[in-house]
C-alpha cells in the first residue's frame, strides 16, 4: 500500500507547508514531488526524472496558462463588467439582486476561466464591493463568491472535464463530446442550489434589492457591452467543429479523424484571448511600454499556476508508478457499501484533494481512480465522469486551502477563517450531497 501511503503524505506535506507555514502553494507542491518521489527508495531519482518527464509534455500546462491570462485580459479589457450589467439590468431590482447575479456570473464566467482562483478574483472584484454597497455583510459576501468559484468546473467547456476525459482509464469509456450535455444538466442541479441557497441566504440575512439608480436598462447595458457576448464564440467554434453534424461532414471531407486532432482545450482559451484582444482593444495599450507592463502584472499568475500544474502531473505519474490508482482501486473494492455511501466515500477522497489542489491538479492525482470506482460499483461511465467532476467543484469552497477563500476574502476585508464553517455547511457538504444524489439516479441527468 506504499501508493496509498505516499499518497497521504503529498496531501499532508501541501496542507502543512501552504497552510500552517504559509508558503506559497507553487513550492508546496515541489516539496510534495519530493517526498512522493522518496516513497520510491533507491528508485527515487529515476522517479523524479520520469515525473518531470511526463509533466514536461502536459499540453495542460500550457493551456492553463492560457485559461489565466484570458481572465486577466477579459478583466482588464472591461468585457466581464459588461456582462455583469447586462445580467444587474435583469435581476438588480430583484430583492438580493446582487448576490444573485454574483451566483449566475460565477457560473457564466467559470465555463470560460478555467480557474476558481481567476473567477473568485474577477466576479469578485466586480460584484463583492456591489454585494456590500447593496448592504450585504462582507463576510457573507465573501463566502459566496469562494462558495461559487468553483462552479465552472460543473459546467462545460471546463479544462477539467477535458483533463479526466484525457485520461486513459476514462478515455476508453467516454470523451469529452459524449460529456458535455451530461455534464450540463449535472451543473445545472449545482446552479438550481447555489441559487436556492441565495434564496433562503436573502432572506435570512434581510437583503433588499439595489437602489433604482444604480440599475441601468437592460436596453442601454446591451447597447453598450453586446460585444462582449462575442467572446462566446470561442467556446462554440472549437465545439462545433469537434462535435455533431459538422465535425462528421468535415472529417468526411478532410480525413478521419481530422476533427478530433483539434485540441479544444487548448483553443477555446486562444481564440477567447484573440476575440478579446479585438473586441477589447481600446482598453488595451497602445505602446511597448504598456504591453511589457500589463504582460509584467499578469506574469507572478502564471508562475504559480505553472508550477503547480507542472509539479501535480509530475507526482501524479510517480503515485502512478508507485501503484496508487491499483491500491486505492481495491481498497474502495472492498467497501461493501451500497452505491451512494461509496459515492460519497470517493466525493471524500476528492476532496481531500481539492482542499489544497486546483480542480486541474485534483483531476491529474486522483480523477482517473474516481473515476474507475465509481465505475466499477455499477455507475454508467458517463454519470461516474460527472460524478466527479460534481466533486472537484467544491475547489473554491475546501478549507482551509482553497485560494478563492482568501483572494475574496482579501477583497472583502474579511479574516478568511470566518468564512470557513459557512463555507463547509453551506457548499462543500451540499455538494457531495448532490454529486452522491447524480451517482445513483435520484437527480437524473443524460447518459
Amino acid at each position: 500500500m506504499i501508493g496509498l501511503w505516499a499518497f497521504v503524505a503529498y496531501i499532508s506535506v501541501i496542507i502543512v507547508w501552504n497552510v500552517v507555514v504559509k508558503r506559497g502553494i507553487g513550492e508546496a507542491m515541489l516539496l510534495g514531488f519530493i517526498v512522493v518521489a522518496l516513497f520510491g527508495g533507491t528508485d527515487a531519482p529515476g522517479l523524479i526524472w520520469a515525473g518531470i518527464a511526463s509533466a514536461a509534455t502536459e499540453e495542460v500546462v500550457f493551456a492553463a496558462s492560457a485559461f489565466v491570462f484570458m481572465g486577466f485580459l477579459l478583466s482588464r479589457t472591461g468585457l466581464v463588467d459588461r456582462l455583469v450589467d447586462m445580467l444587474n439590468s435583469m435581476l438588480g431590482r430583484m430583492r438580493g439582486g446582487p448576490a444573485y447575479v454574483s451566483t449566475l456570473a460565477s457560473a457564466l464566467f467559470g465555463t470560460i476561466s478555467g480557474s476558481g482562483s481567476g473567477n473568485a478574483a474577477t466576479v469578485g472584484t466586480i460584484t463583492i464591493p456591489w454585494m456590500m454597497r447593496a448592504n450585504i455583510e462582507p463576510r457573507l459576501a465573501a463566502t459566496m463568491v469562494a462558495g461559487n468559484a468553483g462552479l465552472g468546473i460543473a459546467i462545460p467547456p471546463s479544462s477539467s472535464l477535458f483533463i479526466l476525459t484525457g485520461m486513459g482509464a476514462v478515455s476508453a469509456l467516454v470523451s469529452a463530446e459524449e460529456l458535455f450535455l451530461s455534464l450540463f444538466v449535472g451543473g445545472a442541479w449545482l446552479v438550481l442550489y447555489r441559487l436556492l441557497l441565495t434564496w433562503v441566504l436573502v432572506r435570512r440575512y434581510g437583503i433588499g434589492s439595489v437602489d433604482a439608480e444604480h440599475v441601468l436598462p437592460l436596453r442601454r447595458t446591451f447597447a453598450a457591452g453586446w460585444h462582449s457576448l462575442l467572446i462566446f464564440l470561442g467556446i462554440a467554434v472549437p465545439v462545433v467543429l469537434t462535435t455533431g453534424a459538422i465535425a462528421s461532414g468535415l472529417d468526411s471531407y478532410a480525413g478521419a479523424g481530422t476533427m478530433e486532432a483539434i485540441s479544444i482545450i487548448t483553443w477555446i482559451p486562444v481564440l477567447i484571448i484573440l476575440v478579446t484582444l479585438l473586441v477589447g482593444r481600446k482598453n488595451l495599450p497602445r505602446g511597448a511600454r504598456g504591453w511589457w507592463g500589463l504582460l509584467g502584472a499578469a506574469g507572478p499568475k502564471f508562475g504559480v499556476i505553472g508550477a503547480v500544474l507542472f509539479f501535480a502531473f509530475a507526482a501524479s505519474t510517480v503515485l502512478g508508478e508507485l501503484g496508487m490508482g491499483d491500491q486505492l482501486s481495491a481498497l474502495l473494492a472492498m467497501i461493501e457499501a451500497p452505491v451512494f455511501v461509496l459515492a460519497l466515500i470517493v466525493g471524500v477522497i476528492v476532496l481531500a484533494a481539492a482542499a489544497p489542489l486546483t480542480a486541474t491538479a485534483t483531476m491529474v492525482a486522483v480523477g482517473s481512480v474516481a473515476f474507475t470506482a465509481l465505475v466499477a460499483a455499477g455507475v454508467s461511465p458517463t454519470v461516474a465522469a460527472v460524478v466527479v467532476l460534481l466533486f472537484a467543484s467544491t475547489e473554491g469552497a475546501s478549507p482551509p486551502g482553497a485560494a478563492p477563500i482568501y483572494i475574496a476574502s482579501g477583497i472583502a476585508g474579511v479574516d478568511p477563517a470566518r468564512t470557513f464553517v459557512p463555507l463547509l455547511l453551506w457548499y462543500v457538504l451540499p455538494t457531495l450531497l448532490i454529486g452522491a444524489l447524480v451517482a445513483v439516479g435520484f437527480l437524473p441527468i443524460p447518459g
